[in-house]
């Protein structure tokens, strides 16, 4: 479904704040797989989502969903493909729409811009239903400016805007991160559900261990740009987090050192 073969980026080559992101990192996910991906901080987990996403070109590799080569095509263009919820809850929505005009946006996700001549009743009613799901109350508040949302609530609303039109690809940056214990377990569980109903393919970059091991079928760890450790099934079901921290060291040849990631288990 999603393959990646031998991709490579280098920020500011030849110069003194050169920064190797990527090495020839390679990964296929089939339909349905839900992969978690951790890594201590410059570890390559963002630079994989944004190349994918297609933020930043590549140097060297190739990029595929479902047998389609995407890697030379524009954000825009594979945003027909990809569902993305970013760390920042300010940056999936726009604070000065609407709720219904930003869910209106998201319904013409990859197709062509035009201007709206209004959101139709039908459309309000599928709003209104997709709304109720998340169990927020934003069903009654349609015409409610989105910047007026709290953080929690607005995240909500970021994940139901990218799956609006099921993606074939959903892409998940540390969506919860930003977000107080309490209200990021709650859009967690909203992304387990939204997941699961639609039977996403997810790439999903967390600093918790504990989620990457219960979350989806599958858990990488990357270091230096590069996929050190890769399981699943039965390996996977009986890992815990020392037994992670021992294979981070054993693959690495060092200690994990983010202490963010340490103190969110």
């Amino acid at each position: 479904m999603l393959s990646v073969v031998d991709l490579s980026k280098t920020f500011n080559p030849g110069s003194v704040n050169e920064r190797l992101a990527l090495s020839g990192v390679s990964l296929e996910l089939e339909p349905g797989d839900v992969v978690t991906v951790i890594g201590g901080n410059g570890a390559g987990k963002s630079t994989l989502l944004n190349m994918v996403a297609g933020v930043f070109p590549p140097d060297e590799g190739k990029i595929s969903i479902d047998g389609q080569r995407i890697e030379m095509f524009p954000e825009h263009v594979r945003a027909s493909y990809i569902g993305r919820v970013f760390q920042d809850p300010m940056m999936g929505t726009a604070a000065s729409m609407s709720i219904e005009e930003n869910l209106a946006m998201a319904l013409k996700r990859g197709g062509k811009r035009k201007l709206l001549r209004g959101i139709k009743r039908n459309d309000r009613d599928f709003f209104r239903e997709k709304l109720s799901l998340l169990g927020l109350g934003l069903e009654n508040r349609l015409t409610t400016r989105v910047g007026l949302l709290s953080g929690g609530q607005r995240q909500a609303l970021t994940l139901l805007m990218a799956t609006l039109v099921t993606p074939k690809l959903l892409l998940l940056d540390e969506h919860t991160a930003a977000l107080d214990p309490n209200t990021g377990q709650k859009v967690l569980d909203l992304t387990e559900k939204i997941i699961a109903n639609n039977n996403l393919t997810t790439l999903m970059v967390t600093h918790n261990m504990e989620d990457a091991l219960r979350i989806g079928n599958r858990t990488i760890m990357m270091h230096d740009g590069n996929i050190i450790l890769d399981i699943s099934g039965s390996k996977r079901e009986n890992t815990t987090i020392p037994d992670l921290l021992e294979m981070f060291r054993k693959a690495s040849g060092r200690e994990m050192a983010n202490d963010r990631m340490l103190l969110a288990n």
